[in-house]
C-alpha cells in the first residue's frame, strides 16, 4: 500500500521531501492525466479556513494542480461519495478525535480504496487515524503526566481508539517539537497499544520504510518485561 505518514510541520525547503512521494504515487495511479487529490479537512470557520490554506499553498508547491478541498464540520461526518474517482487521499492536520468521530464511518470505504492502490497521505491527525491502534490524546496515564499537557487534544487519559489499521500498530506525532516520544513510549509500556512509531514535524515514513524530511522517526516496542526505543531508518 502507498501510504505516506507525516508527523506535522511547515517547510518550504523540504516541502519536495515530505510530499513528493505522495504526489508521483498519486500520478502514477492517474496514469495519462494530471492526478485528482483528495484534500480532507476540518473545520468550515474561518479560523479553519485560514488554516487549510497551508495544504493548499504546499500542495500546489510539489506540483498537485487537481486538488479537492473536502472540509468536514465538527461533529458531522465525511461523505463517503467524496473519495470516487480520486487518485491521491490526503487527510489534514487539526483535533484529532474529530478527525477519528469524522472519518470513523468511512473508514471501511478508505480501507478498500488504499489497499486496491489508492496513495494515502496522512500529516499529523491524519496519521495518527491511520493505525490499527489510533492514539487520539491524552497526556496522562494512570494518573500520571506522560508528556506535555499542552498534547492532550482537550483530553485527559492517553486516549486510543481503532483507526484505519493502514499501519500496524500505533502512530504518534509531533514527536520532539511536542515531547509526544514519551506519550508512545507510555502507551505501548502500559499496554495501550502493542507498538508504534513517533515522527518528528517536517519528517514523512515512506511507504517503503524510508526516511525523509527534516527529522526522525522513533520506533517503540517491548522486549521482555521493559520497552525499546529504537531510531527508525
Amino acid at each position: 500500500m502507498d501510504v505516506f505518514l507525516v508527523g506535522g510541520g511547515w517547510s518550504d525547503a523540504h516541502a519536495h521531501d515530505m510530499f513528493g512521494g505522495f504526489v508521483v504515487a498519486a500520478a502514477a495511479h492517474a496514469r495519462t492525466r494530471p492526478p485528482q487529490v483528495l484534500l480532507v479537512v476540518m473545520g468550515v470557520d474561518d479560523e479553519a479556513r485560514e488554516y487549510h490554506e497551508k495544504f493548499v499553498r504546499i500542495l500546489g508547491r510539489v506540483g498537485v494542480t487537481d486538488l479537492v478541498v473536502e472540509r468536514v464540520a465538527e461533529g458531522s461526518v465525511l461523505d463517503a461519495a467524496v473519495l470516487d474517482g480520486v487518485d491521491g487521499l490526503f487527510v489534514g492536520g487539526g483535533p484529532m478525535p474529530e478527525y477519528h468521530a469524522s472519518l470513523g464511518p468511512t473508514y471501511p470505504r478508505i480501507r478498500e480504496l488504499v489497499r486496491g492502490g489508492l496513495p494515502y497521505a496522512g500529516f499529523s491527525a491524519g496519521a495518527a487515524i491511520a493505525a490499527t491502534t489510533a492514539i487520539v490524546g491524552g497526556w496522562l496515564v494512570d494518573g500520571v503526566p506522560v508528556c506535555p499537557e499542552e498534547s492532550n487534544e482537550d483530553l485527559g487519559p492517553v486516549t486510543v481508539v481503532e483507526g484505519l489499521g493502514l499501519v500496524e500498530g500505533a502512530v504518534d506525532v509531533h514527536a520532539a517539537q511536542w515531547g509526544n516520544v514519551s506519550r508512545l513510549v507510555a502507551a505501548v509500556e502500559s499496554g495501550l497499544v502493542p507498538a508504534g512509531v513517533a515522527l518528528d514535524e517536517c519528517t514523512t515514513l515512506l511507504p517503503d520504510g524510508d526516511v525523509a524530511g527534516a527529522g526522525r522517526v522513533w520506533r517503540v516496542s517491548r522486549e521482555g518485561d521493559g520497552v525499546v526505543v529504537t531510531r527508525w531508518g
